[in-house]
């Protein structure tokens, strides 16, 4: 299969760290060209190879932490070609970051779930924050470097990188997963990424949401895994299971793209944007990681590929980039780290962005997403051979047929056009800054001679500028470093810049501005020198004459009185020109009126520099004729000064197009000329011979200083060798002074010893008889310990062996008092149910009576307006009747009781008599029993016995009160008479016992209530005597019957037959009194016809 899109092959430097704590990270310098600059891995012990697991850069991007399987944190600097080992943390990191605000200082996530803090200088743990109860998958710095996110699977943290503390913590649901949390970029707003594709916006300060980017509802559904920010934090582009790539618009909330990669890539791990110098921040290059162990970098705005990293065999596992995009460093699935260097990748470095403009368009409601759909074209992107700039895809306007040579010569790299940049520089005073560099880079024509640099550098620092700090001491040690270089580079391309005290001054801006280039530093320097520095130094070491002469002559031409004025006061051009020239006005203009001022320079011939500088000496005109002393002159042209340089500006281009011919330094600078490609240009344009005394007598003289520091230093050795020749004697005789006290005071001290030594004797002689005596007592003490420790075991098993015994015995009269009580309750309860039916009987006995006598009271008064004539019949017919039931009622009721009462005692009998073996455990309770059920019965007997003599006194009575020989009084008695058999001893009444005097009708109300209480107690008390006992008023307390029928319940079946044959011979006796009674009612009702016929 043939690959679409180019890949850099070559033979790969391997450099093995094993055990070693620093070293080089590659032993020869990479060629140029090459992409990987050098393969790092680390074996261990029997040639295994450990694992790097992260990767993370420093803010400069020219050095990065590493950390492996083993927990030990490696720092890998390119620029010195130096690694050393930090920390040694025991454990596996999870994540690495710098801390931004103090760059020696860094944050490690371990499989502990803790992060800590550690100095890469000191080795020393500054801080150690703990709270996370997963794994931390990234941690995420703020840019002011005052805060720092860490995230896990179920939530994200707030620290306070001042204090170490916690600030916030976010939690969720644990059906929602956090996929990423991280500050973006030049902003206070922190980004949280979650499972559902959900991303939302906070505001670090306040964490008040600020929106929430609406989720795609069309198309198929991507899973976000990963995520990647712009510099400028304008642009969001995600990814995750799909080949499907979203590309957001962060200021607009919106999504702006849709790319789709080839078909070979089905999940995207990882995403990074690739920096440019020259893109203000709006990265154009995308690299994208996928599950295959590729990683191929798209433009996302033309969509296509650009070039790879990785392969199926040698696949990647992460991918770190550096903040300048200068070096790009992978994980690799074996273990080792890559090193990758961009600008070998590709030849499109610091390309000029394309046109920014772009037109949308759609409704403003809805917007489907298959509109915004762009696919990936793998197309070959064509890099030129040897060019800095990149090929924009914009059609070149050709020139016309008739084109000059001027023209041709106006032409730049990069499709620009000088004379069009003039005009624009005119119009504005200055580039755009973004695109400064690129400019600045085109006019010079720079040739980035990669290997004639490198051969330059490779010799080291020159001897001229190893002491350069001394001289001008610098604050930041990069600058120092990036100063010292590129001087040295100077030096070894030409003698003279060594010998040269000024180039330091000359050099020092570019330095600052190309700090991240030393390459295109060194180039714009050399350039600078070659075209704006002619014949500077003819006259070395004195400061260049003629071109200072050249200025003094423009100056006399356009304003001789102030040249007067510095000639009165002895002041000559050294003073007021050449401190502009050699330090390129960077002490007396601002870094923007300095780059204003080089914008123009680089524009125009090599004669506006002293143009510029002879604009600036009459720009300030009126301070200067105010001036009238050398240090006065000197302290103005040294410092800053209130300068319009507009009006400066305009001033040399005034002086450049008024300037006389034969004074113009045009005619003597050449025009510009760029270096040369491939190998720069022989510098020779100086005296050789002086240069060359220079620096014999500079060998010469340094020859000396070092065989005068030989000499001073074997001085100080013999000085050295005499003073410890005498140290040593005069320790010698006091050492031996000391060994003879020393003799003395041991042997003292062995007399001492000895008088020690013997009344220790004595006192441990007597130790041990104490002691001998102290263990008889003790061993006496502990046998009697354990003699009374048996004593004691056998006194708790005798007062177990008691409890136990007591225990059972309690819980038999446990056993016993619940029977006891459970048959107390039984008692009870008969009891209660006997009271409640005694009641319910006596209620019902006063309800009906107080009827009956209602009623009879009606029908007696009726019957004395009725009967008059025949109540003598009546009554003596009632009276016989009366006699008759009152003695078939008492034999009945005697003959009953003395059976039922004979029946009790033989069932008694037989139910002591069977239960007698039961008895025996429960002999005291049972006789207990037998005495209450005695008491009971005796007192059911007594009330029994009263209640009948009550009936019969209550008789007795109202037969005394009612007047003799009346009807009212006969029928009265004959009612009484009717209702107490039937009320209190519970027999049967007929409807037809009573008959009106009435003939039409046989029934009355008193005969209807008569027969209701009639049929109400027979139909209850069969049913009674049916299922239990019978219960009524005349007999014994139906108590006794049931509590000995509850207690004694075998003779149960006896007793219930004795019962129902009872029942039988009262029901027989009680259908003879009830015909005997019709038939003296029908004698009677015969006799009333009788009467009421007469």
């Amino acid at each position: 299969m043939i690959d679409l899109f180019p890949q850099v092959s070559f033979k790969m430097q391997v450099t093995d760290i094993g055990n070693k704590e620093e070293g080089k990270v590659w032993h020869r310098k990479p060629a140029p060209g090459k992409g990987i600059l050098v393969t790092v891995v680390r074996s261990g012990h029997q040639a295994k190879t450990v694992r790097f697991l992260h990767v993370a850069f420093d803010t400069t991007g020219d050095s990065f932490l590493a950390g492996d399987h083993h927990g030990n944190i490696y720092v890998f600097d390119i620029s010195r070609n130096r690694f050393r080992l930090v920390q040694k943390t025991g454990q596996a990191c999870t994540a690495l970051a710098f801390n931004l605000r103090r760059t020696t200082e860094f944050l490690v996530a371990l499989a502990d779930y803790s992060i800590k803090c550690f100095d890469k200088d000191t080795k020393q743990l500054v801080s150690w924050m703990r709270g996370h109860e997963g794994a931390v998958s990234s941690v995420s710095v703020h840019s002011s470097g005052r805060y720092a996110i860490t995230t896990s699977s179920d939530t994200a943290q707030l620290w306070d990188l001042d204090t170490f503390q916690r600030k916030r913590k976010l939690n969720i649901r644990q059906s929602v997963g956090i996929q990423r949390v991280f500050f973006l970029p030049l902003s206070n707003t922190i980004l949280s990424c979650f499972s559902d594709d959900s991303i939302f916006a906070w505001e670090s300060d306040t964490l008040f949401c600020k929106y929430q980017l609406p989720v795609p509802e069309h198309g198929p559904r991507i899973y976000y895994k990963a995520f990647a920010v712009t510099r400028d934090g304008k642009s969001l582009a995600a990814g995750g299971r799909s080949n499907l790539l979203h590309l957001w618009c962060l200021d607009s909330k919106q999504l702006i793209r849709v790319i789709q990669m080839p078909a070979k890539v089905r999940t995207v791990r990882q995403l990074e944007f690739l920096p440019d110098s020259f893109d203000g921040g709006a990265s154009q290059t995308l690299g994208v990681l996928s599950q295959d162990g590729v990683m191929r970098f798209i433009n996302i705005h033309t969509c296509k590929l650009l070039f790879h990293i990785g392969s199926h065999d040698d696949a990647i596992t992460t991918v770190t980039v550096g903040p300048y995009g200068r070096h790009v460093v992978a994980i690799m699935d074996n273990g080792s780290i890559n090193v990758y260097s961009v600008q070998s990748l590709t030849q499109e470095y610091n390309k000029p962005p394309p046109p920014r403009v772009a037109v949308v368009s759609g409704s403003e409601g809805e917007w489907d997403i298959s509109n915004l759909k762009v696919k990936v074209r793998s197309e070959v992107v064509q890099r030129p051979a040897k060019t800095s700039g990149r090929r924009t895809q914009t059609k070149v306007l050709r020139p016309p047929v008739g084109s000059t040579a001027e023209d041709k010569e106006n032409e730049l790299p990069a499709g620009l056009n000088k004379k069009r940049l003039v005009a624009l520089l005119k119009a504005f005073g200055e580039y755009p800054t973004k695109y400064r560099m690129f400019v600045w880079r085109s006019l010079l024509c720079l040739p980035e001679n990669h290997a004639a640099y490198s051969s330059l550098t490779d010799k080291g620092l020159h001897s001229a500028y190893l002491t350069l700090h001394d001289k001008y001491p610098i604050k930041s040690h990069k600058l120092q470093r990036g100063l010292q270089r590129v001087l040295s580079a100077l030096a070894h391309w030409a003698d003279i810049f060594g010998e040269t005290e000024y180039l330091p001054l000359v050099a020092f801006p570019f330095v600052k501005l190309f700090q991240n280039n030393p390459l295109l530093c060194f180039e714009v320097v050399a350039t600078v020198i070659v075209n704006w520095c002619q014949h500077w130094f003819e006259y070395f070491p004195n400061p260049p004459l003629n071109i200072l002469s050249m200025a003094e002559n423009v100056l006399a031409h356009h304003d001789k009185e102030l040249l007067q004025h510095l000639v009165d006061c002895g002041i000559t051009s050294q003073l007021y020109v050449w401190p502009l020239l050699e330090t390129l006005f960077s002490e007396v203009l601002t870094r923007d009126e300095w780059l204003g001022l080089f914008d123009n320079v680089f524009s125009n011939h090599p004669s506006f520099l002293l143009m510029a500088c002879v604009a600036y000496i009459t720009c300030c005109r009126a301070p200067l004729l105010l001036c009238s002393q050398k240090q006065d002159f000197e302290y103005f042209f040294h410092h800053r000064n209130n300068l319009d340089m507009g009006a400066m500006m305009k001033e040399a281009y005034r002086l450049m197009s008024s300037t006389p011919a034969d004074i113009h330094p045009r005619a003597i600078l050449c025009d510009f000329t760029p270096l040369t490609r491939g190998q720069y240009p022989v510098f020779n344009h100086y005296p050789e011979f002086i240069v060359e005394y220079q620096s014999r007598e500079r060998d010469k003289i340094r020859q000396q200083e070092l065989e005068y520091l030989k000499e001073r230093q074997a001085v100080s050795e013999l000085r050295a060798d005499c003073v410890r020749r005498q140290a040593e004697e005069e320790a010698y005789y006091a050492q031996q002074e000391m060994l003879q006290q020393a003799e003395e005071q041991r042997r003292q001290i062995l007399a001492q010893e000895e008088d020690k030594l013997t009344q220790q004797r004595t006192k441990l002689e007597a130790m041990k008889r104490e002691l001998k005596v102290k263990d008889l007592k003790l061993l006496d003490a502990a046998r009697r310990r354990f003699l009374k420790h048996q004593q004691d075991l056998r006194a708790s098993q005798i007062q177990r062996l008691d409890q136990e015994i007591s225990r059972k015995m309690n819980l038999r009269e446990q056993e016993t008092a619940a029977a006891v009580q459970d048959l107390e309750v039984r008692q009870m309860e008969l009891e209660a149910q006997r009271k409640l039916f005694e009641q319910q009987l006596m209620k019902e006995q006063e309800r009906v009576g107080r009827e009956v006598e209602e009623e009879v009271e009606m029908r007696m008064r009726r019957a004395e307006r009725e009967e008059v004539g025949y109540r003598e019949l009546i009554h003596n017919t009632e009276e016989n009747l009366q006699a008759l039931e009152e003695s078939l009622a008492e034999a009945c009721q005697l003959g009953l009781e003395s059976a039922w009462q004979t029946e009790v005692e033989e069932r008694l009998d037989r139910v002591d008599s069977e239960q007698e073996g039961k008895r025996q455990r429960l002999a005291d309770l049972h006789t207990e029993t037998l005495e209450q059920e005695e008491k009971l019965l005796n007192t059911m007997k007594d009330i029994e016995g009263k209640k009948w003599d009550e009936v019969m006194s209550a008789r007795a009575r109202l037969q005394e009160q009612r007047p003799p020989f009346t009807s009212a009084d006969t029928d009265d008695q004959r009612l009484m008479r009717i209702r107490s058999p039937c009320s209190t001893r519970g027999l049967p009444l007929r409807p037809s016992a009573i008959t009106t005097v009435n003939g039409a009708t046989n029934t009355t109300a008193a005969n209807t209530a008569i027969a209701a209480i009639g049929q109400e107690f027979p139909t209850t008390t069969p049913s009674r005597q049916e299922g239990t006992n019978m219960v009524c008023l005349n007999s014994q307390s139906p108590s006794e019957s049931t509590s000995t029928n509850f207690s004694l319940d075998r003779g149960r079946a006896q007793l219930d037959s004795r019962e129902r044959e009872l029942m039988r011979d009262i029901r027989g006796l009680r259908q003879k009194l009830a015909a005997r009674a019709r038939e003296a009612s029908s004698v009677s009702s015969q006799s009333v016809q009788s009467l009421s016929s007469l």
